[in-house]
């Protein structure tokens, strides 16, 4: 029995060498390791991951022990695939969670510099180094990234990045603009990024709004698609919390839809209140009331 046990903790011990040179990228040292697990244990279930995880070190630098740049988009998804799925999976069936992070972080570092050339292209979305540096938690250099794209803030996508990277920069308060316009221009986009959101307020700020929002059916100018209502978050944010009127005035015209015009009206209706000018604010009021009901029973709901 305890050659049994002795037999068992052997090859974990080899197995173990090898992953210890893997985590260092020492590539020579994984290899010779690896031939002993090899030549001892033939039939180790780890040996092919064990394999490919140590090509991946050994291909990393060319033979002038440069990273390699990548040609094109369609390079860098292929590159992206290979490490995505085959990588990721044998170094999380190998290593512990923390170390197979620190593991597939090189190797995400390298094809971030290796594709840093590469432009952004409507037809290849991802294959782009700010989503990489954003999947790494890069959030300076996602945000720098996306700023070297003409009219990012037009554009969903990299509307959509620079958001995420500056909620984990700057938090909320700050980010609030860029939320504003990303629900008009894609309240999808804004649906995925509220669910990666560091800051739980605005969670429960969306939980609520799905709650207690009442759609309307007279508005035309929005999608209609899934979630699509989340374009009035916006507006309806400033029925409960007032207090950030400031910061949502900041955000810059989109498509003047009807969502961004509800949540500038009530910029001005909160702004009118506080003056107190009685007049003006009754007409304000008919003027949100006309443009959709369900949000101004919720305005209405605290006055």
């Amino acid at each position: 029995m305890q050659l049994d046990i002795f037999e068992h903790s052997r090859d974990v011990m080899l197995r173990n060498d090898v992953l210890q040179a893997l985590e260092q990228h020492a590539a020579a040292q994984a290899s010779t390791r690896w031939e002993a697990l090899a030549h001892d244990y033939p039939q180790d279930p780890a040996l092919a991951a064990l394999r490919l995880l140590i090509d991946a070190v050994e291909a990393r630098f060319d033979t002038r022990g440069q990273l390699p740049t990548l040609a094109d988009h369609g390079a860098l998804a292929q590159a992206q695939l290979v490490l995505r799925e085959r990588l990721t999976q044998a170094a999380r069936s190998l290593m512990a969670v923390k170390p197979a992070q620190a593991w597939l972080r090189t190797f995400w570092q390298d094809l971030i510099a290796r594709s840093a050339h590469l432009p952004y292209r409507a037809d290849a979305q991802t294959q782009h180094v700010a989503p990489m540096l954003l999947l790494i938690g890069d959030w300076q250099g996602a945000a720098e990234a996306v700023a070297q794209i003409a009219s990012w803030r037009r554009i969903p996508v990299p509307l959509a990045w620079m958001a995420q990277a500056r909620l984990n920069l700057l938090g909320l308060q700050a980010s609030w603009p860029l939320l504003a316009e990303l629900a008009w221009l894609s309240p999808q986009r804004l649906e995925a990024l509220v669910q990666t959101s560091p800051d739980p307020i605005l969670k429960r700020l969306k939980n609520q709004f799905d709650a207690e929002f009442e759609a309307s059916g007279e508005v035309t100018d929005v999608a209609s698609g899934p979630g699509d209502d989340l374009a009035w978050f916006p507006a309806w944010v400033l029925t409960e919390r007032p207090q950030l009127a400031s910061h949502l005035a900041q955000a810059q015209s989109a498509m003047h839809s009807a969502p961004e015009q509800a949540m500038r009206l009530l910029v001005n209706l909160l702004g009118l209140e506080h003056q107190g000018r009685h007049q003006d604010i009754v007409s304000h009021r008919k003027t949100l009331r006309d443009l959709h009901g369900g949000l101004y029973a919720a305005y209405m709901k605290t006055r």
